[in-house]
């Protein structure tokens, strides 16, 4: 299943990524060839209008053939032949796509499935725990915590509740201050030592669904906040303050198994992660890469003079070679790994 997850992922991941270069191709005139989802040889394809639309057999990528792309051509509906702008906004517009699915994605999993509360919400309560004996109850919120010798502790989010049992010891006396259907109530009970020896109140951290307009904001914010985190990955790598760390195919079959394992909540959360990731990736000058081009383009709109074509596709090839052979690398890592 971990196989057919990521598929699955990395299948709608590039179907997006390709259809936003497809549409805007599209609405800008250009004349698109083919449209494909995956590389190597064709397994099966179909022609709809001016279009041939395909699956190949590898799906680690895909692509949108357009006529003047790669070579010159005089035919007015040409890539070649579109303003730099037209051709600027046609390349971003994948990354961009791939943006915008990833807000889909953090959106699903915080309508459909929720996300951690905000508050001292109660999730579960063991059974024979603390809690239960002293009467707590799914869905009741804690707002304050206190033991025989310290002054009450609020409680405004899990993190507090955290903090207050971390200098808390098992067979300590705490009153638990909370809301149930908004009326006031307190409990006494005797914490109990949890697998770690720590101690424990035997509940967890209750999960909340947001309506659509609050799905879709906490989307975005999620978005723009893991894109900030990216940047700052990357760079950090970029400076040597952190570890490179990349995951290649088999890589990512694992870590896709390992969100599934906990829940779907998680593997969407971790799709749109993955989606964030290669929306960024794609915007870095980065030969045979869709910021490559960018950077060629915004070069042509200053000097307004074309960079040769044969040089950036000498360019761009190399690139590609350089990427297939990290792919290899990074691979040849991951299966070590795992032998290991």
């Amino acid at each position: 299943m971990s196989i057919v997850y990521t598929l699955l992922i990395l299948c709608v991941l590039v179907l997006v990524h390709e259809f936003g270069h497809f549409i805007v191709a599209k609405k800008c005139g250009v004349l698109v060839e083919e449209f494909s989802i995956g590389m190597g040889p064709r397994l099966v394809g179909w022609q709809k209008g001016e279009t041939t639309y395909s699956i190949r057999a590898f799906p680690i990528g895909g692509f949108v053939n357009m006529l003047g792309e790669a070579e010159g051509s005089d035919n007015p509906r040409a890539f070649c032949n579109k303003s730099v702008w037209q051709r600027m906004a046609i390349t971003f517009a994948g990354p961009l796509m791939n943006m915008l699915i990833a807000v889909v994605f953090f959106l699903v999993a915080f309508m459909y499935f929720g996300t951690p509360a905000a508050n001292g919400l109660v999730g579960t309560v063991a059974e024979n725990s603390p809690a239960e004996m002293a009467g707590l109850v799914a869905g009741d919120v804690i707002v304050s915590l206190q033991t025989d010798e310290d002054a009450a502790v609020t409680i405004t989010g899990w993190d507090d509740i955290s903090a207050f049992m971390a200098e808390v010891k098992p067979g300590d006396s705490v009153t638990v201050g909370y809301q149930r259907d908004g009326a006031a109530y307190t409990a006494s009970l005797i914490t109990a030592a949890n697998e770690n020896g720590g101690a424990m109140l035997g509940i967890t951290q209750g999960i909340q669904r947001a309506d659509i307009w609050g799905s879709l904001s906490l989307g975005f914010a999620t978005t723009v906040n893991f894109t900030v985190l990216v940047l700052q990955s990357l760079w950090q790598m970029v400076t040597g303050a952190a570890p490179v760390e990349v995951a290649g195919p088999v890589g990512m079959v694992t870590l896709v198994g390992e969100y599934a394992n906990v829940g779907l909540m998680y593997l969407f959360l971790f799709a749109g992660m993955l989606s964030v990731n290669l929306g960024v990736m794609n915007l870095l000058p980065i030969p045979a890469l869709d910021g490559a081009r960018l950077l060629f383009l915004l070069v042509e709109a200053v000097r307004r003079k074309p960079v040769d074509r044969d040089k950036e596709a000498m360019v761009n090839m190399i690139g590609f070679m350089l990427l297939m052979g990290l792919m290899l690398l990074v691979t040849y890592f991951d299966i070590t790994k795992l032998i290991e």
